[in-house]
């Protein structure tokens, strides 16, 4: 008899990962056999953990920080998605037994702004504004929003980050529609009139770190506001967008969305984000606190 499946989330801590709460949510919804587990896995070990997941028996699992990066050169197989990010946060193995790896932040990314705004956000307003994403920071995740807006299609997406050399790499995805920005370039305003959706890919504005300052009044009154964290869901970004009657998205949307992927990889079925598996989640982040 074939055992159930059983995946993984990797990281290095790991302990603060909803992602078995996810899996755990699903498998009992659908009714499955199988398990999600946490590890907790060095970076010097990761490599070896990797190669030995076939003989292991493991179907593949999440990939979380410090390992993305080396997930990807491990991968037999990367999507192109993967190889734009240079990062992954998904593995698989096919029939062959060759394993895939993937980076589902950005379709979960989009996946949530689609749920939150309508599918048809991007030209909602009709204006060059609604069709402009400014995105602050230039880390992994940045990187992945900004590969899912190119996909997307936006004609022009400005990136801002506190240091130069990193924001340029991100203007090297596509020098025709990334634009690089300086951060002191914000302060003036005029960027943010030119936006219709504004992204936060930075800790500022998540537990125990400094909020984000930034003045939203230039936005067009069309813009909608996110924010990639999701500890505290309501940032002090998020709640002055809300204040000024902006649409606001949370973080939390992206986590749930980019799980769906994997699961349907592993398990062999394709699970819905629903207001109930929100709610569980909402729940643990509040008795965490």
């Amino acid at each position: 008899m074939t055992p159930p499946p059983k995946a993984f989330v990797v990281g290095h801590p790991i302990a603060h990962s909803r992602s078995p709460l996810i899996h755990g949510h699903w498998l009992a919804a659908h009714g499955l056999p199988g398990t999600y587990e946490r590890l907790d896995i060095p970076p010097e070990d990761f490599p070896d953990f990797v190669r030995g997941l076939a003989a292991a028996g493991w179907a593949g699992g999440n990939v979380t920080l410090p390992h993305k990066e080396a997930a990807f050169r491990l991968a037999e197989v990367a999507t192109p998605r993967a190889a734009r990010i240079g990062a992954v946060n998904t593995l698989w193995f096919d029939r062959a037994g060759r394993l895939h790896g993937d980076n589902t932040d950005a379709p979960g990314f989009l996946a949530h702004l689609d749920a939150s705004l309508g599918a048809g956000w991007p030209e909602a307003t009709g204006t060059a504004a609604g069709r402009t994403a400014l995105v602050l920071g230039a880390g992994g995740a940045a990187r992945a929003v900004v590969v899912g807006l190119l996909e997307r299609g936006l004609p022009r997406v400005q990136v801002a980050n506190r240091s130069d050399g990193r924001a340029r790499a991100l203007g090297g995805l596509d020098p025709a529609r990334v634009e690089v920005l300086a951060w002191d370039a914000l302060a003036r305003g005029d960027r943010l009139a030119r936006a219709g959706l504004l992204v936060n890919t930075t800790s500022l504005g998540m537990a125990g770190h400094p909020p984000l300052a930034l003045d939203l009044a230039p936005l067009p009154p069309e813009a909608a506001v996110a924010d990639i964290v999701y500890v505290p869901l309501e940032t002090p970004l998020l709640a002055a967008a809300r204040a000024r009657g902006l649409a606001a998205v949370d973080g939390l949307g992206m986590l749930l969305h980019q799980a769906v992927p994997g699961f349907a990889r592993w398990f062999g079925a394709t699970p819905e984000v629903t207001p109930s598996l929100r709610a569980l989640v909402v729940a643990d982040i509040e008795g965490r606190r």
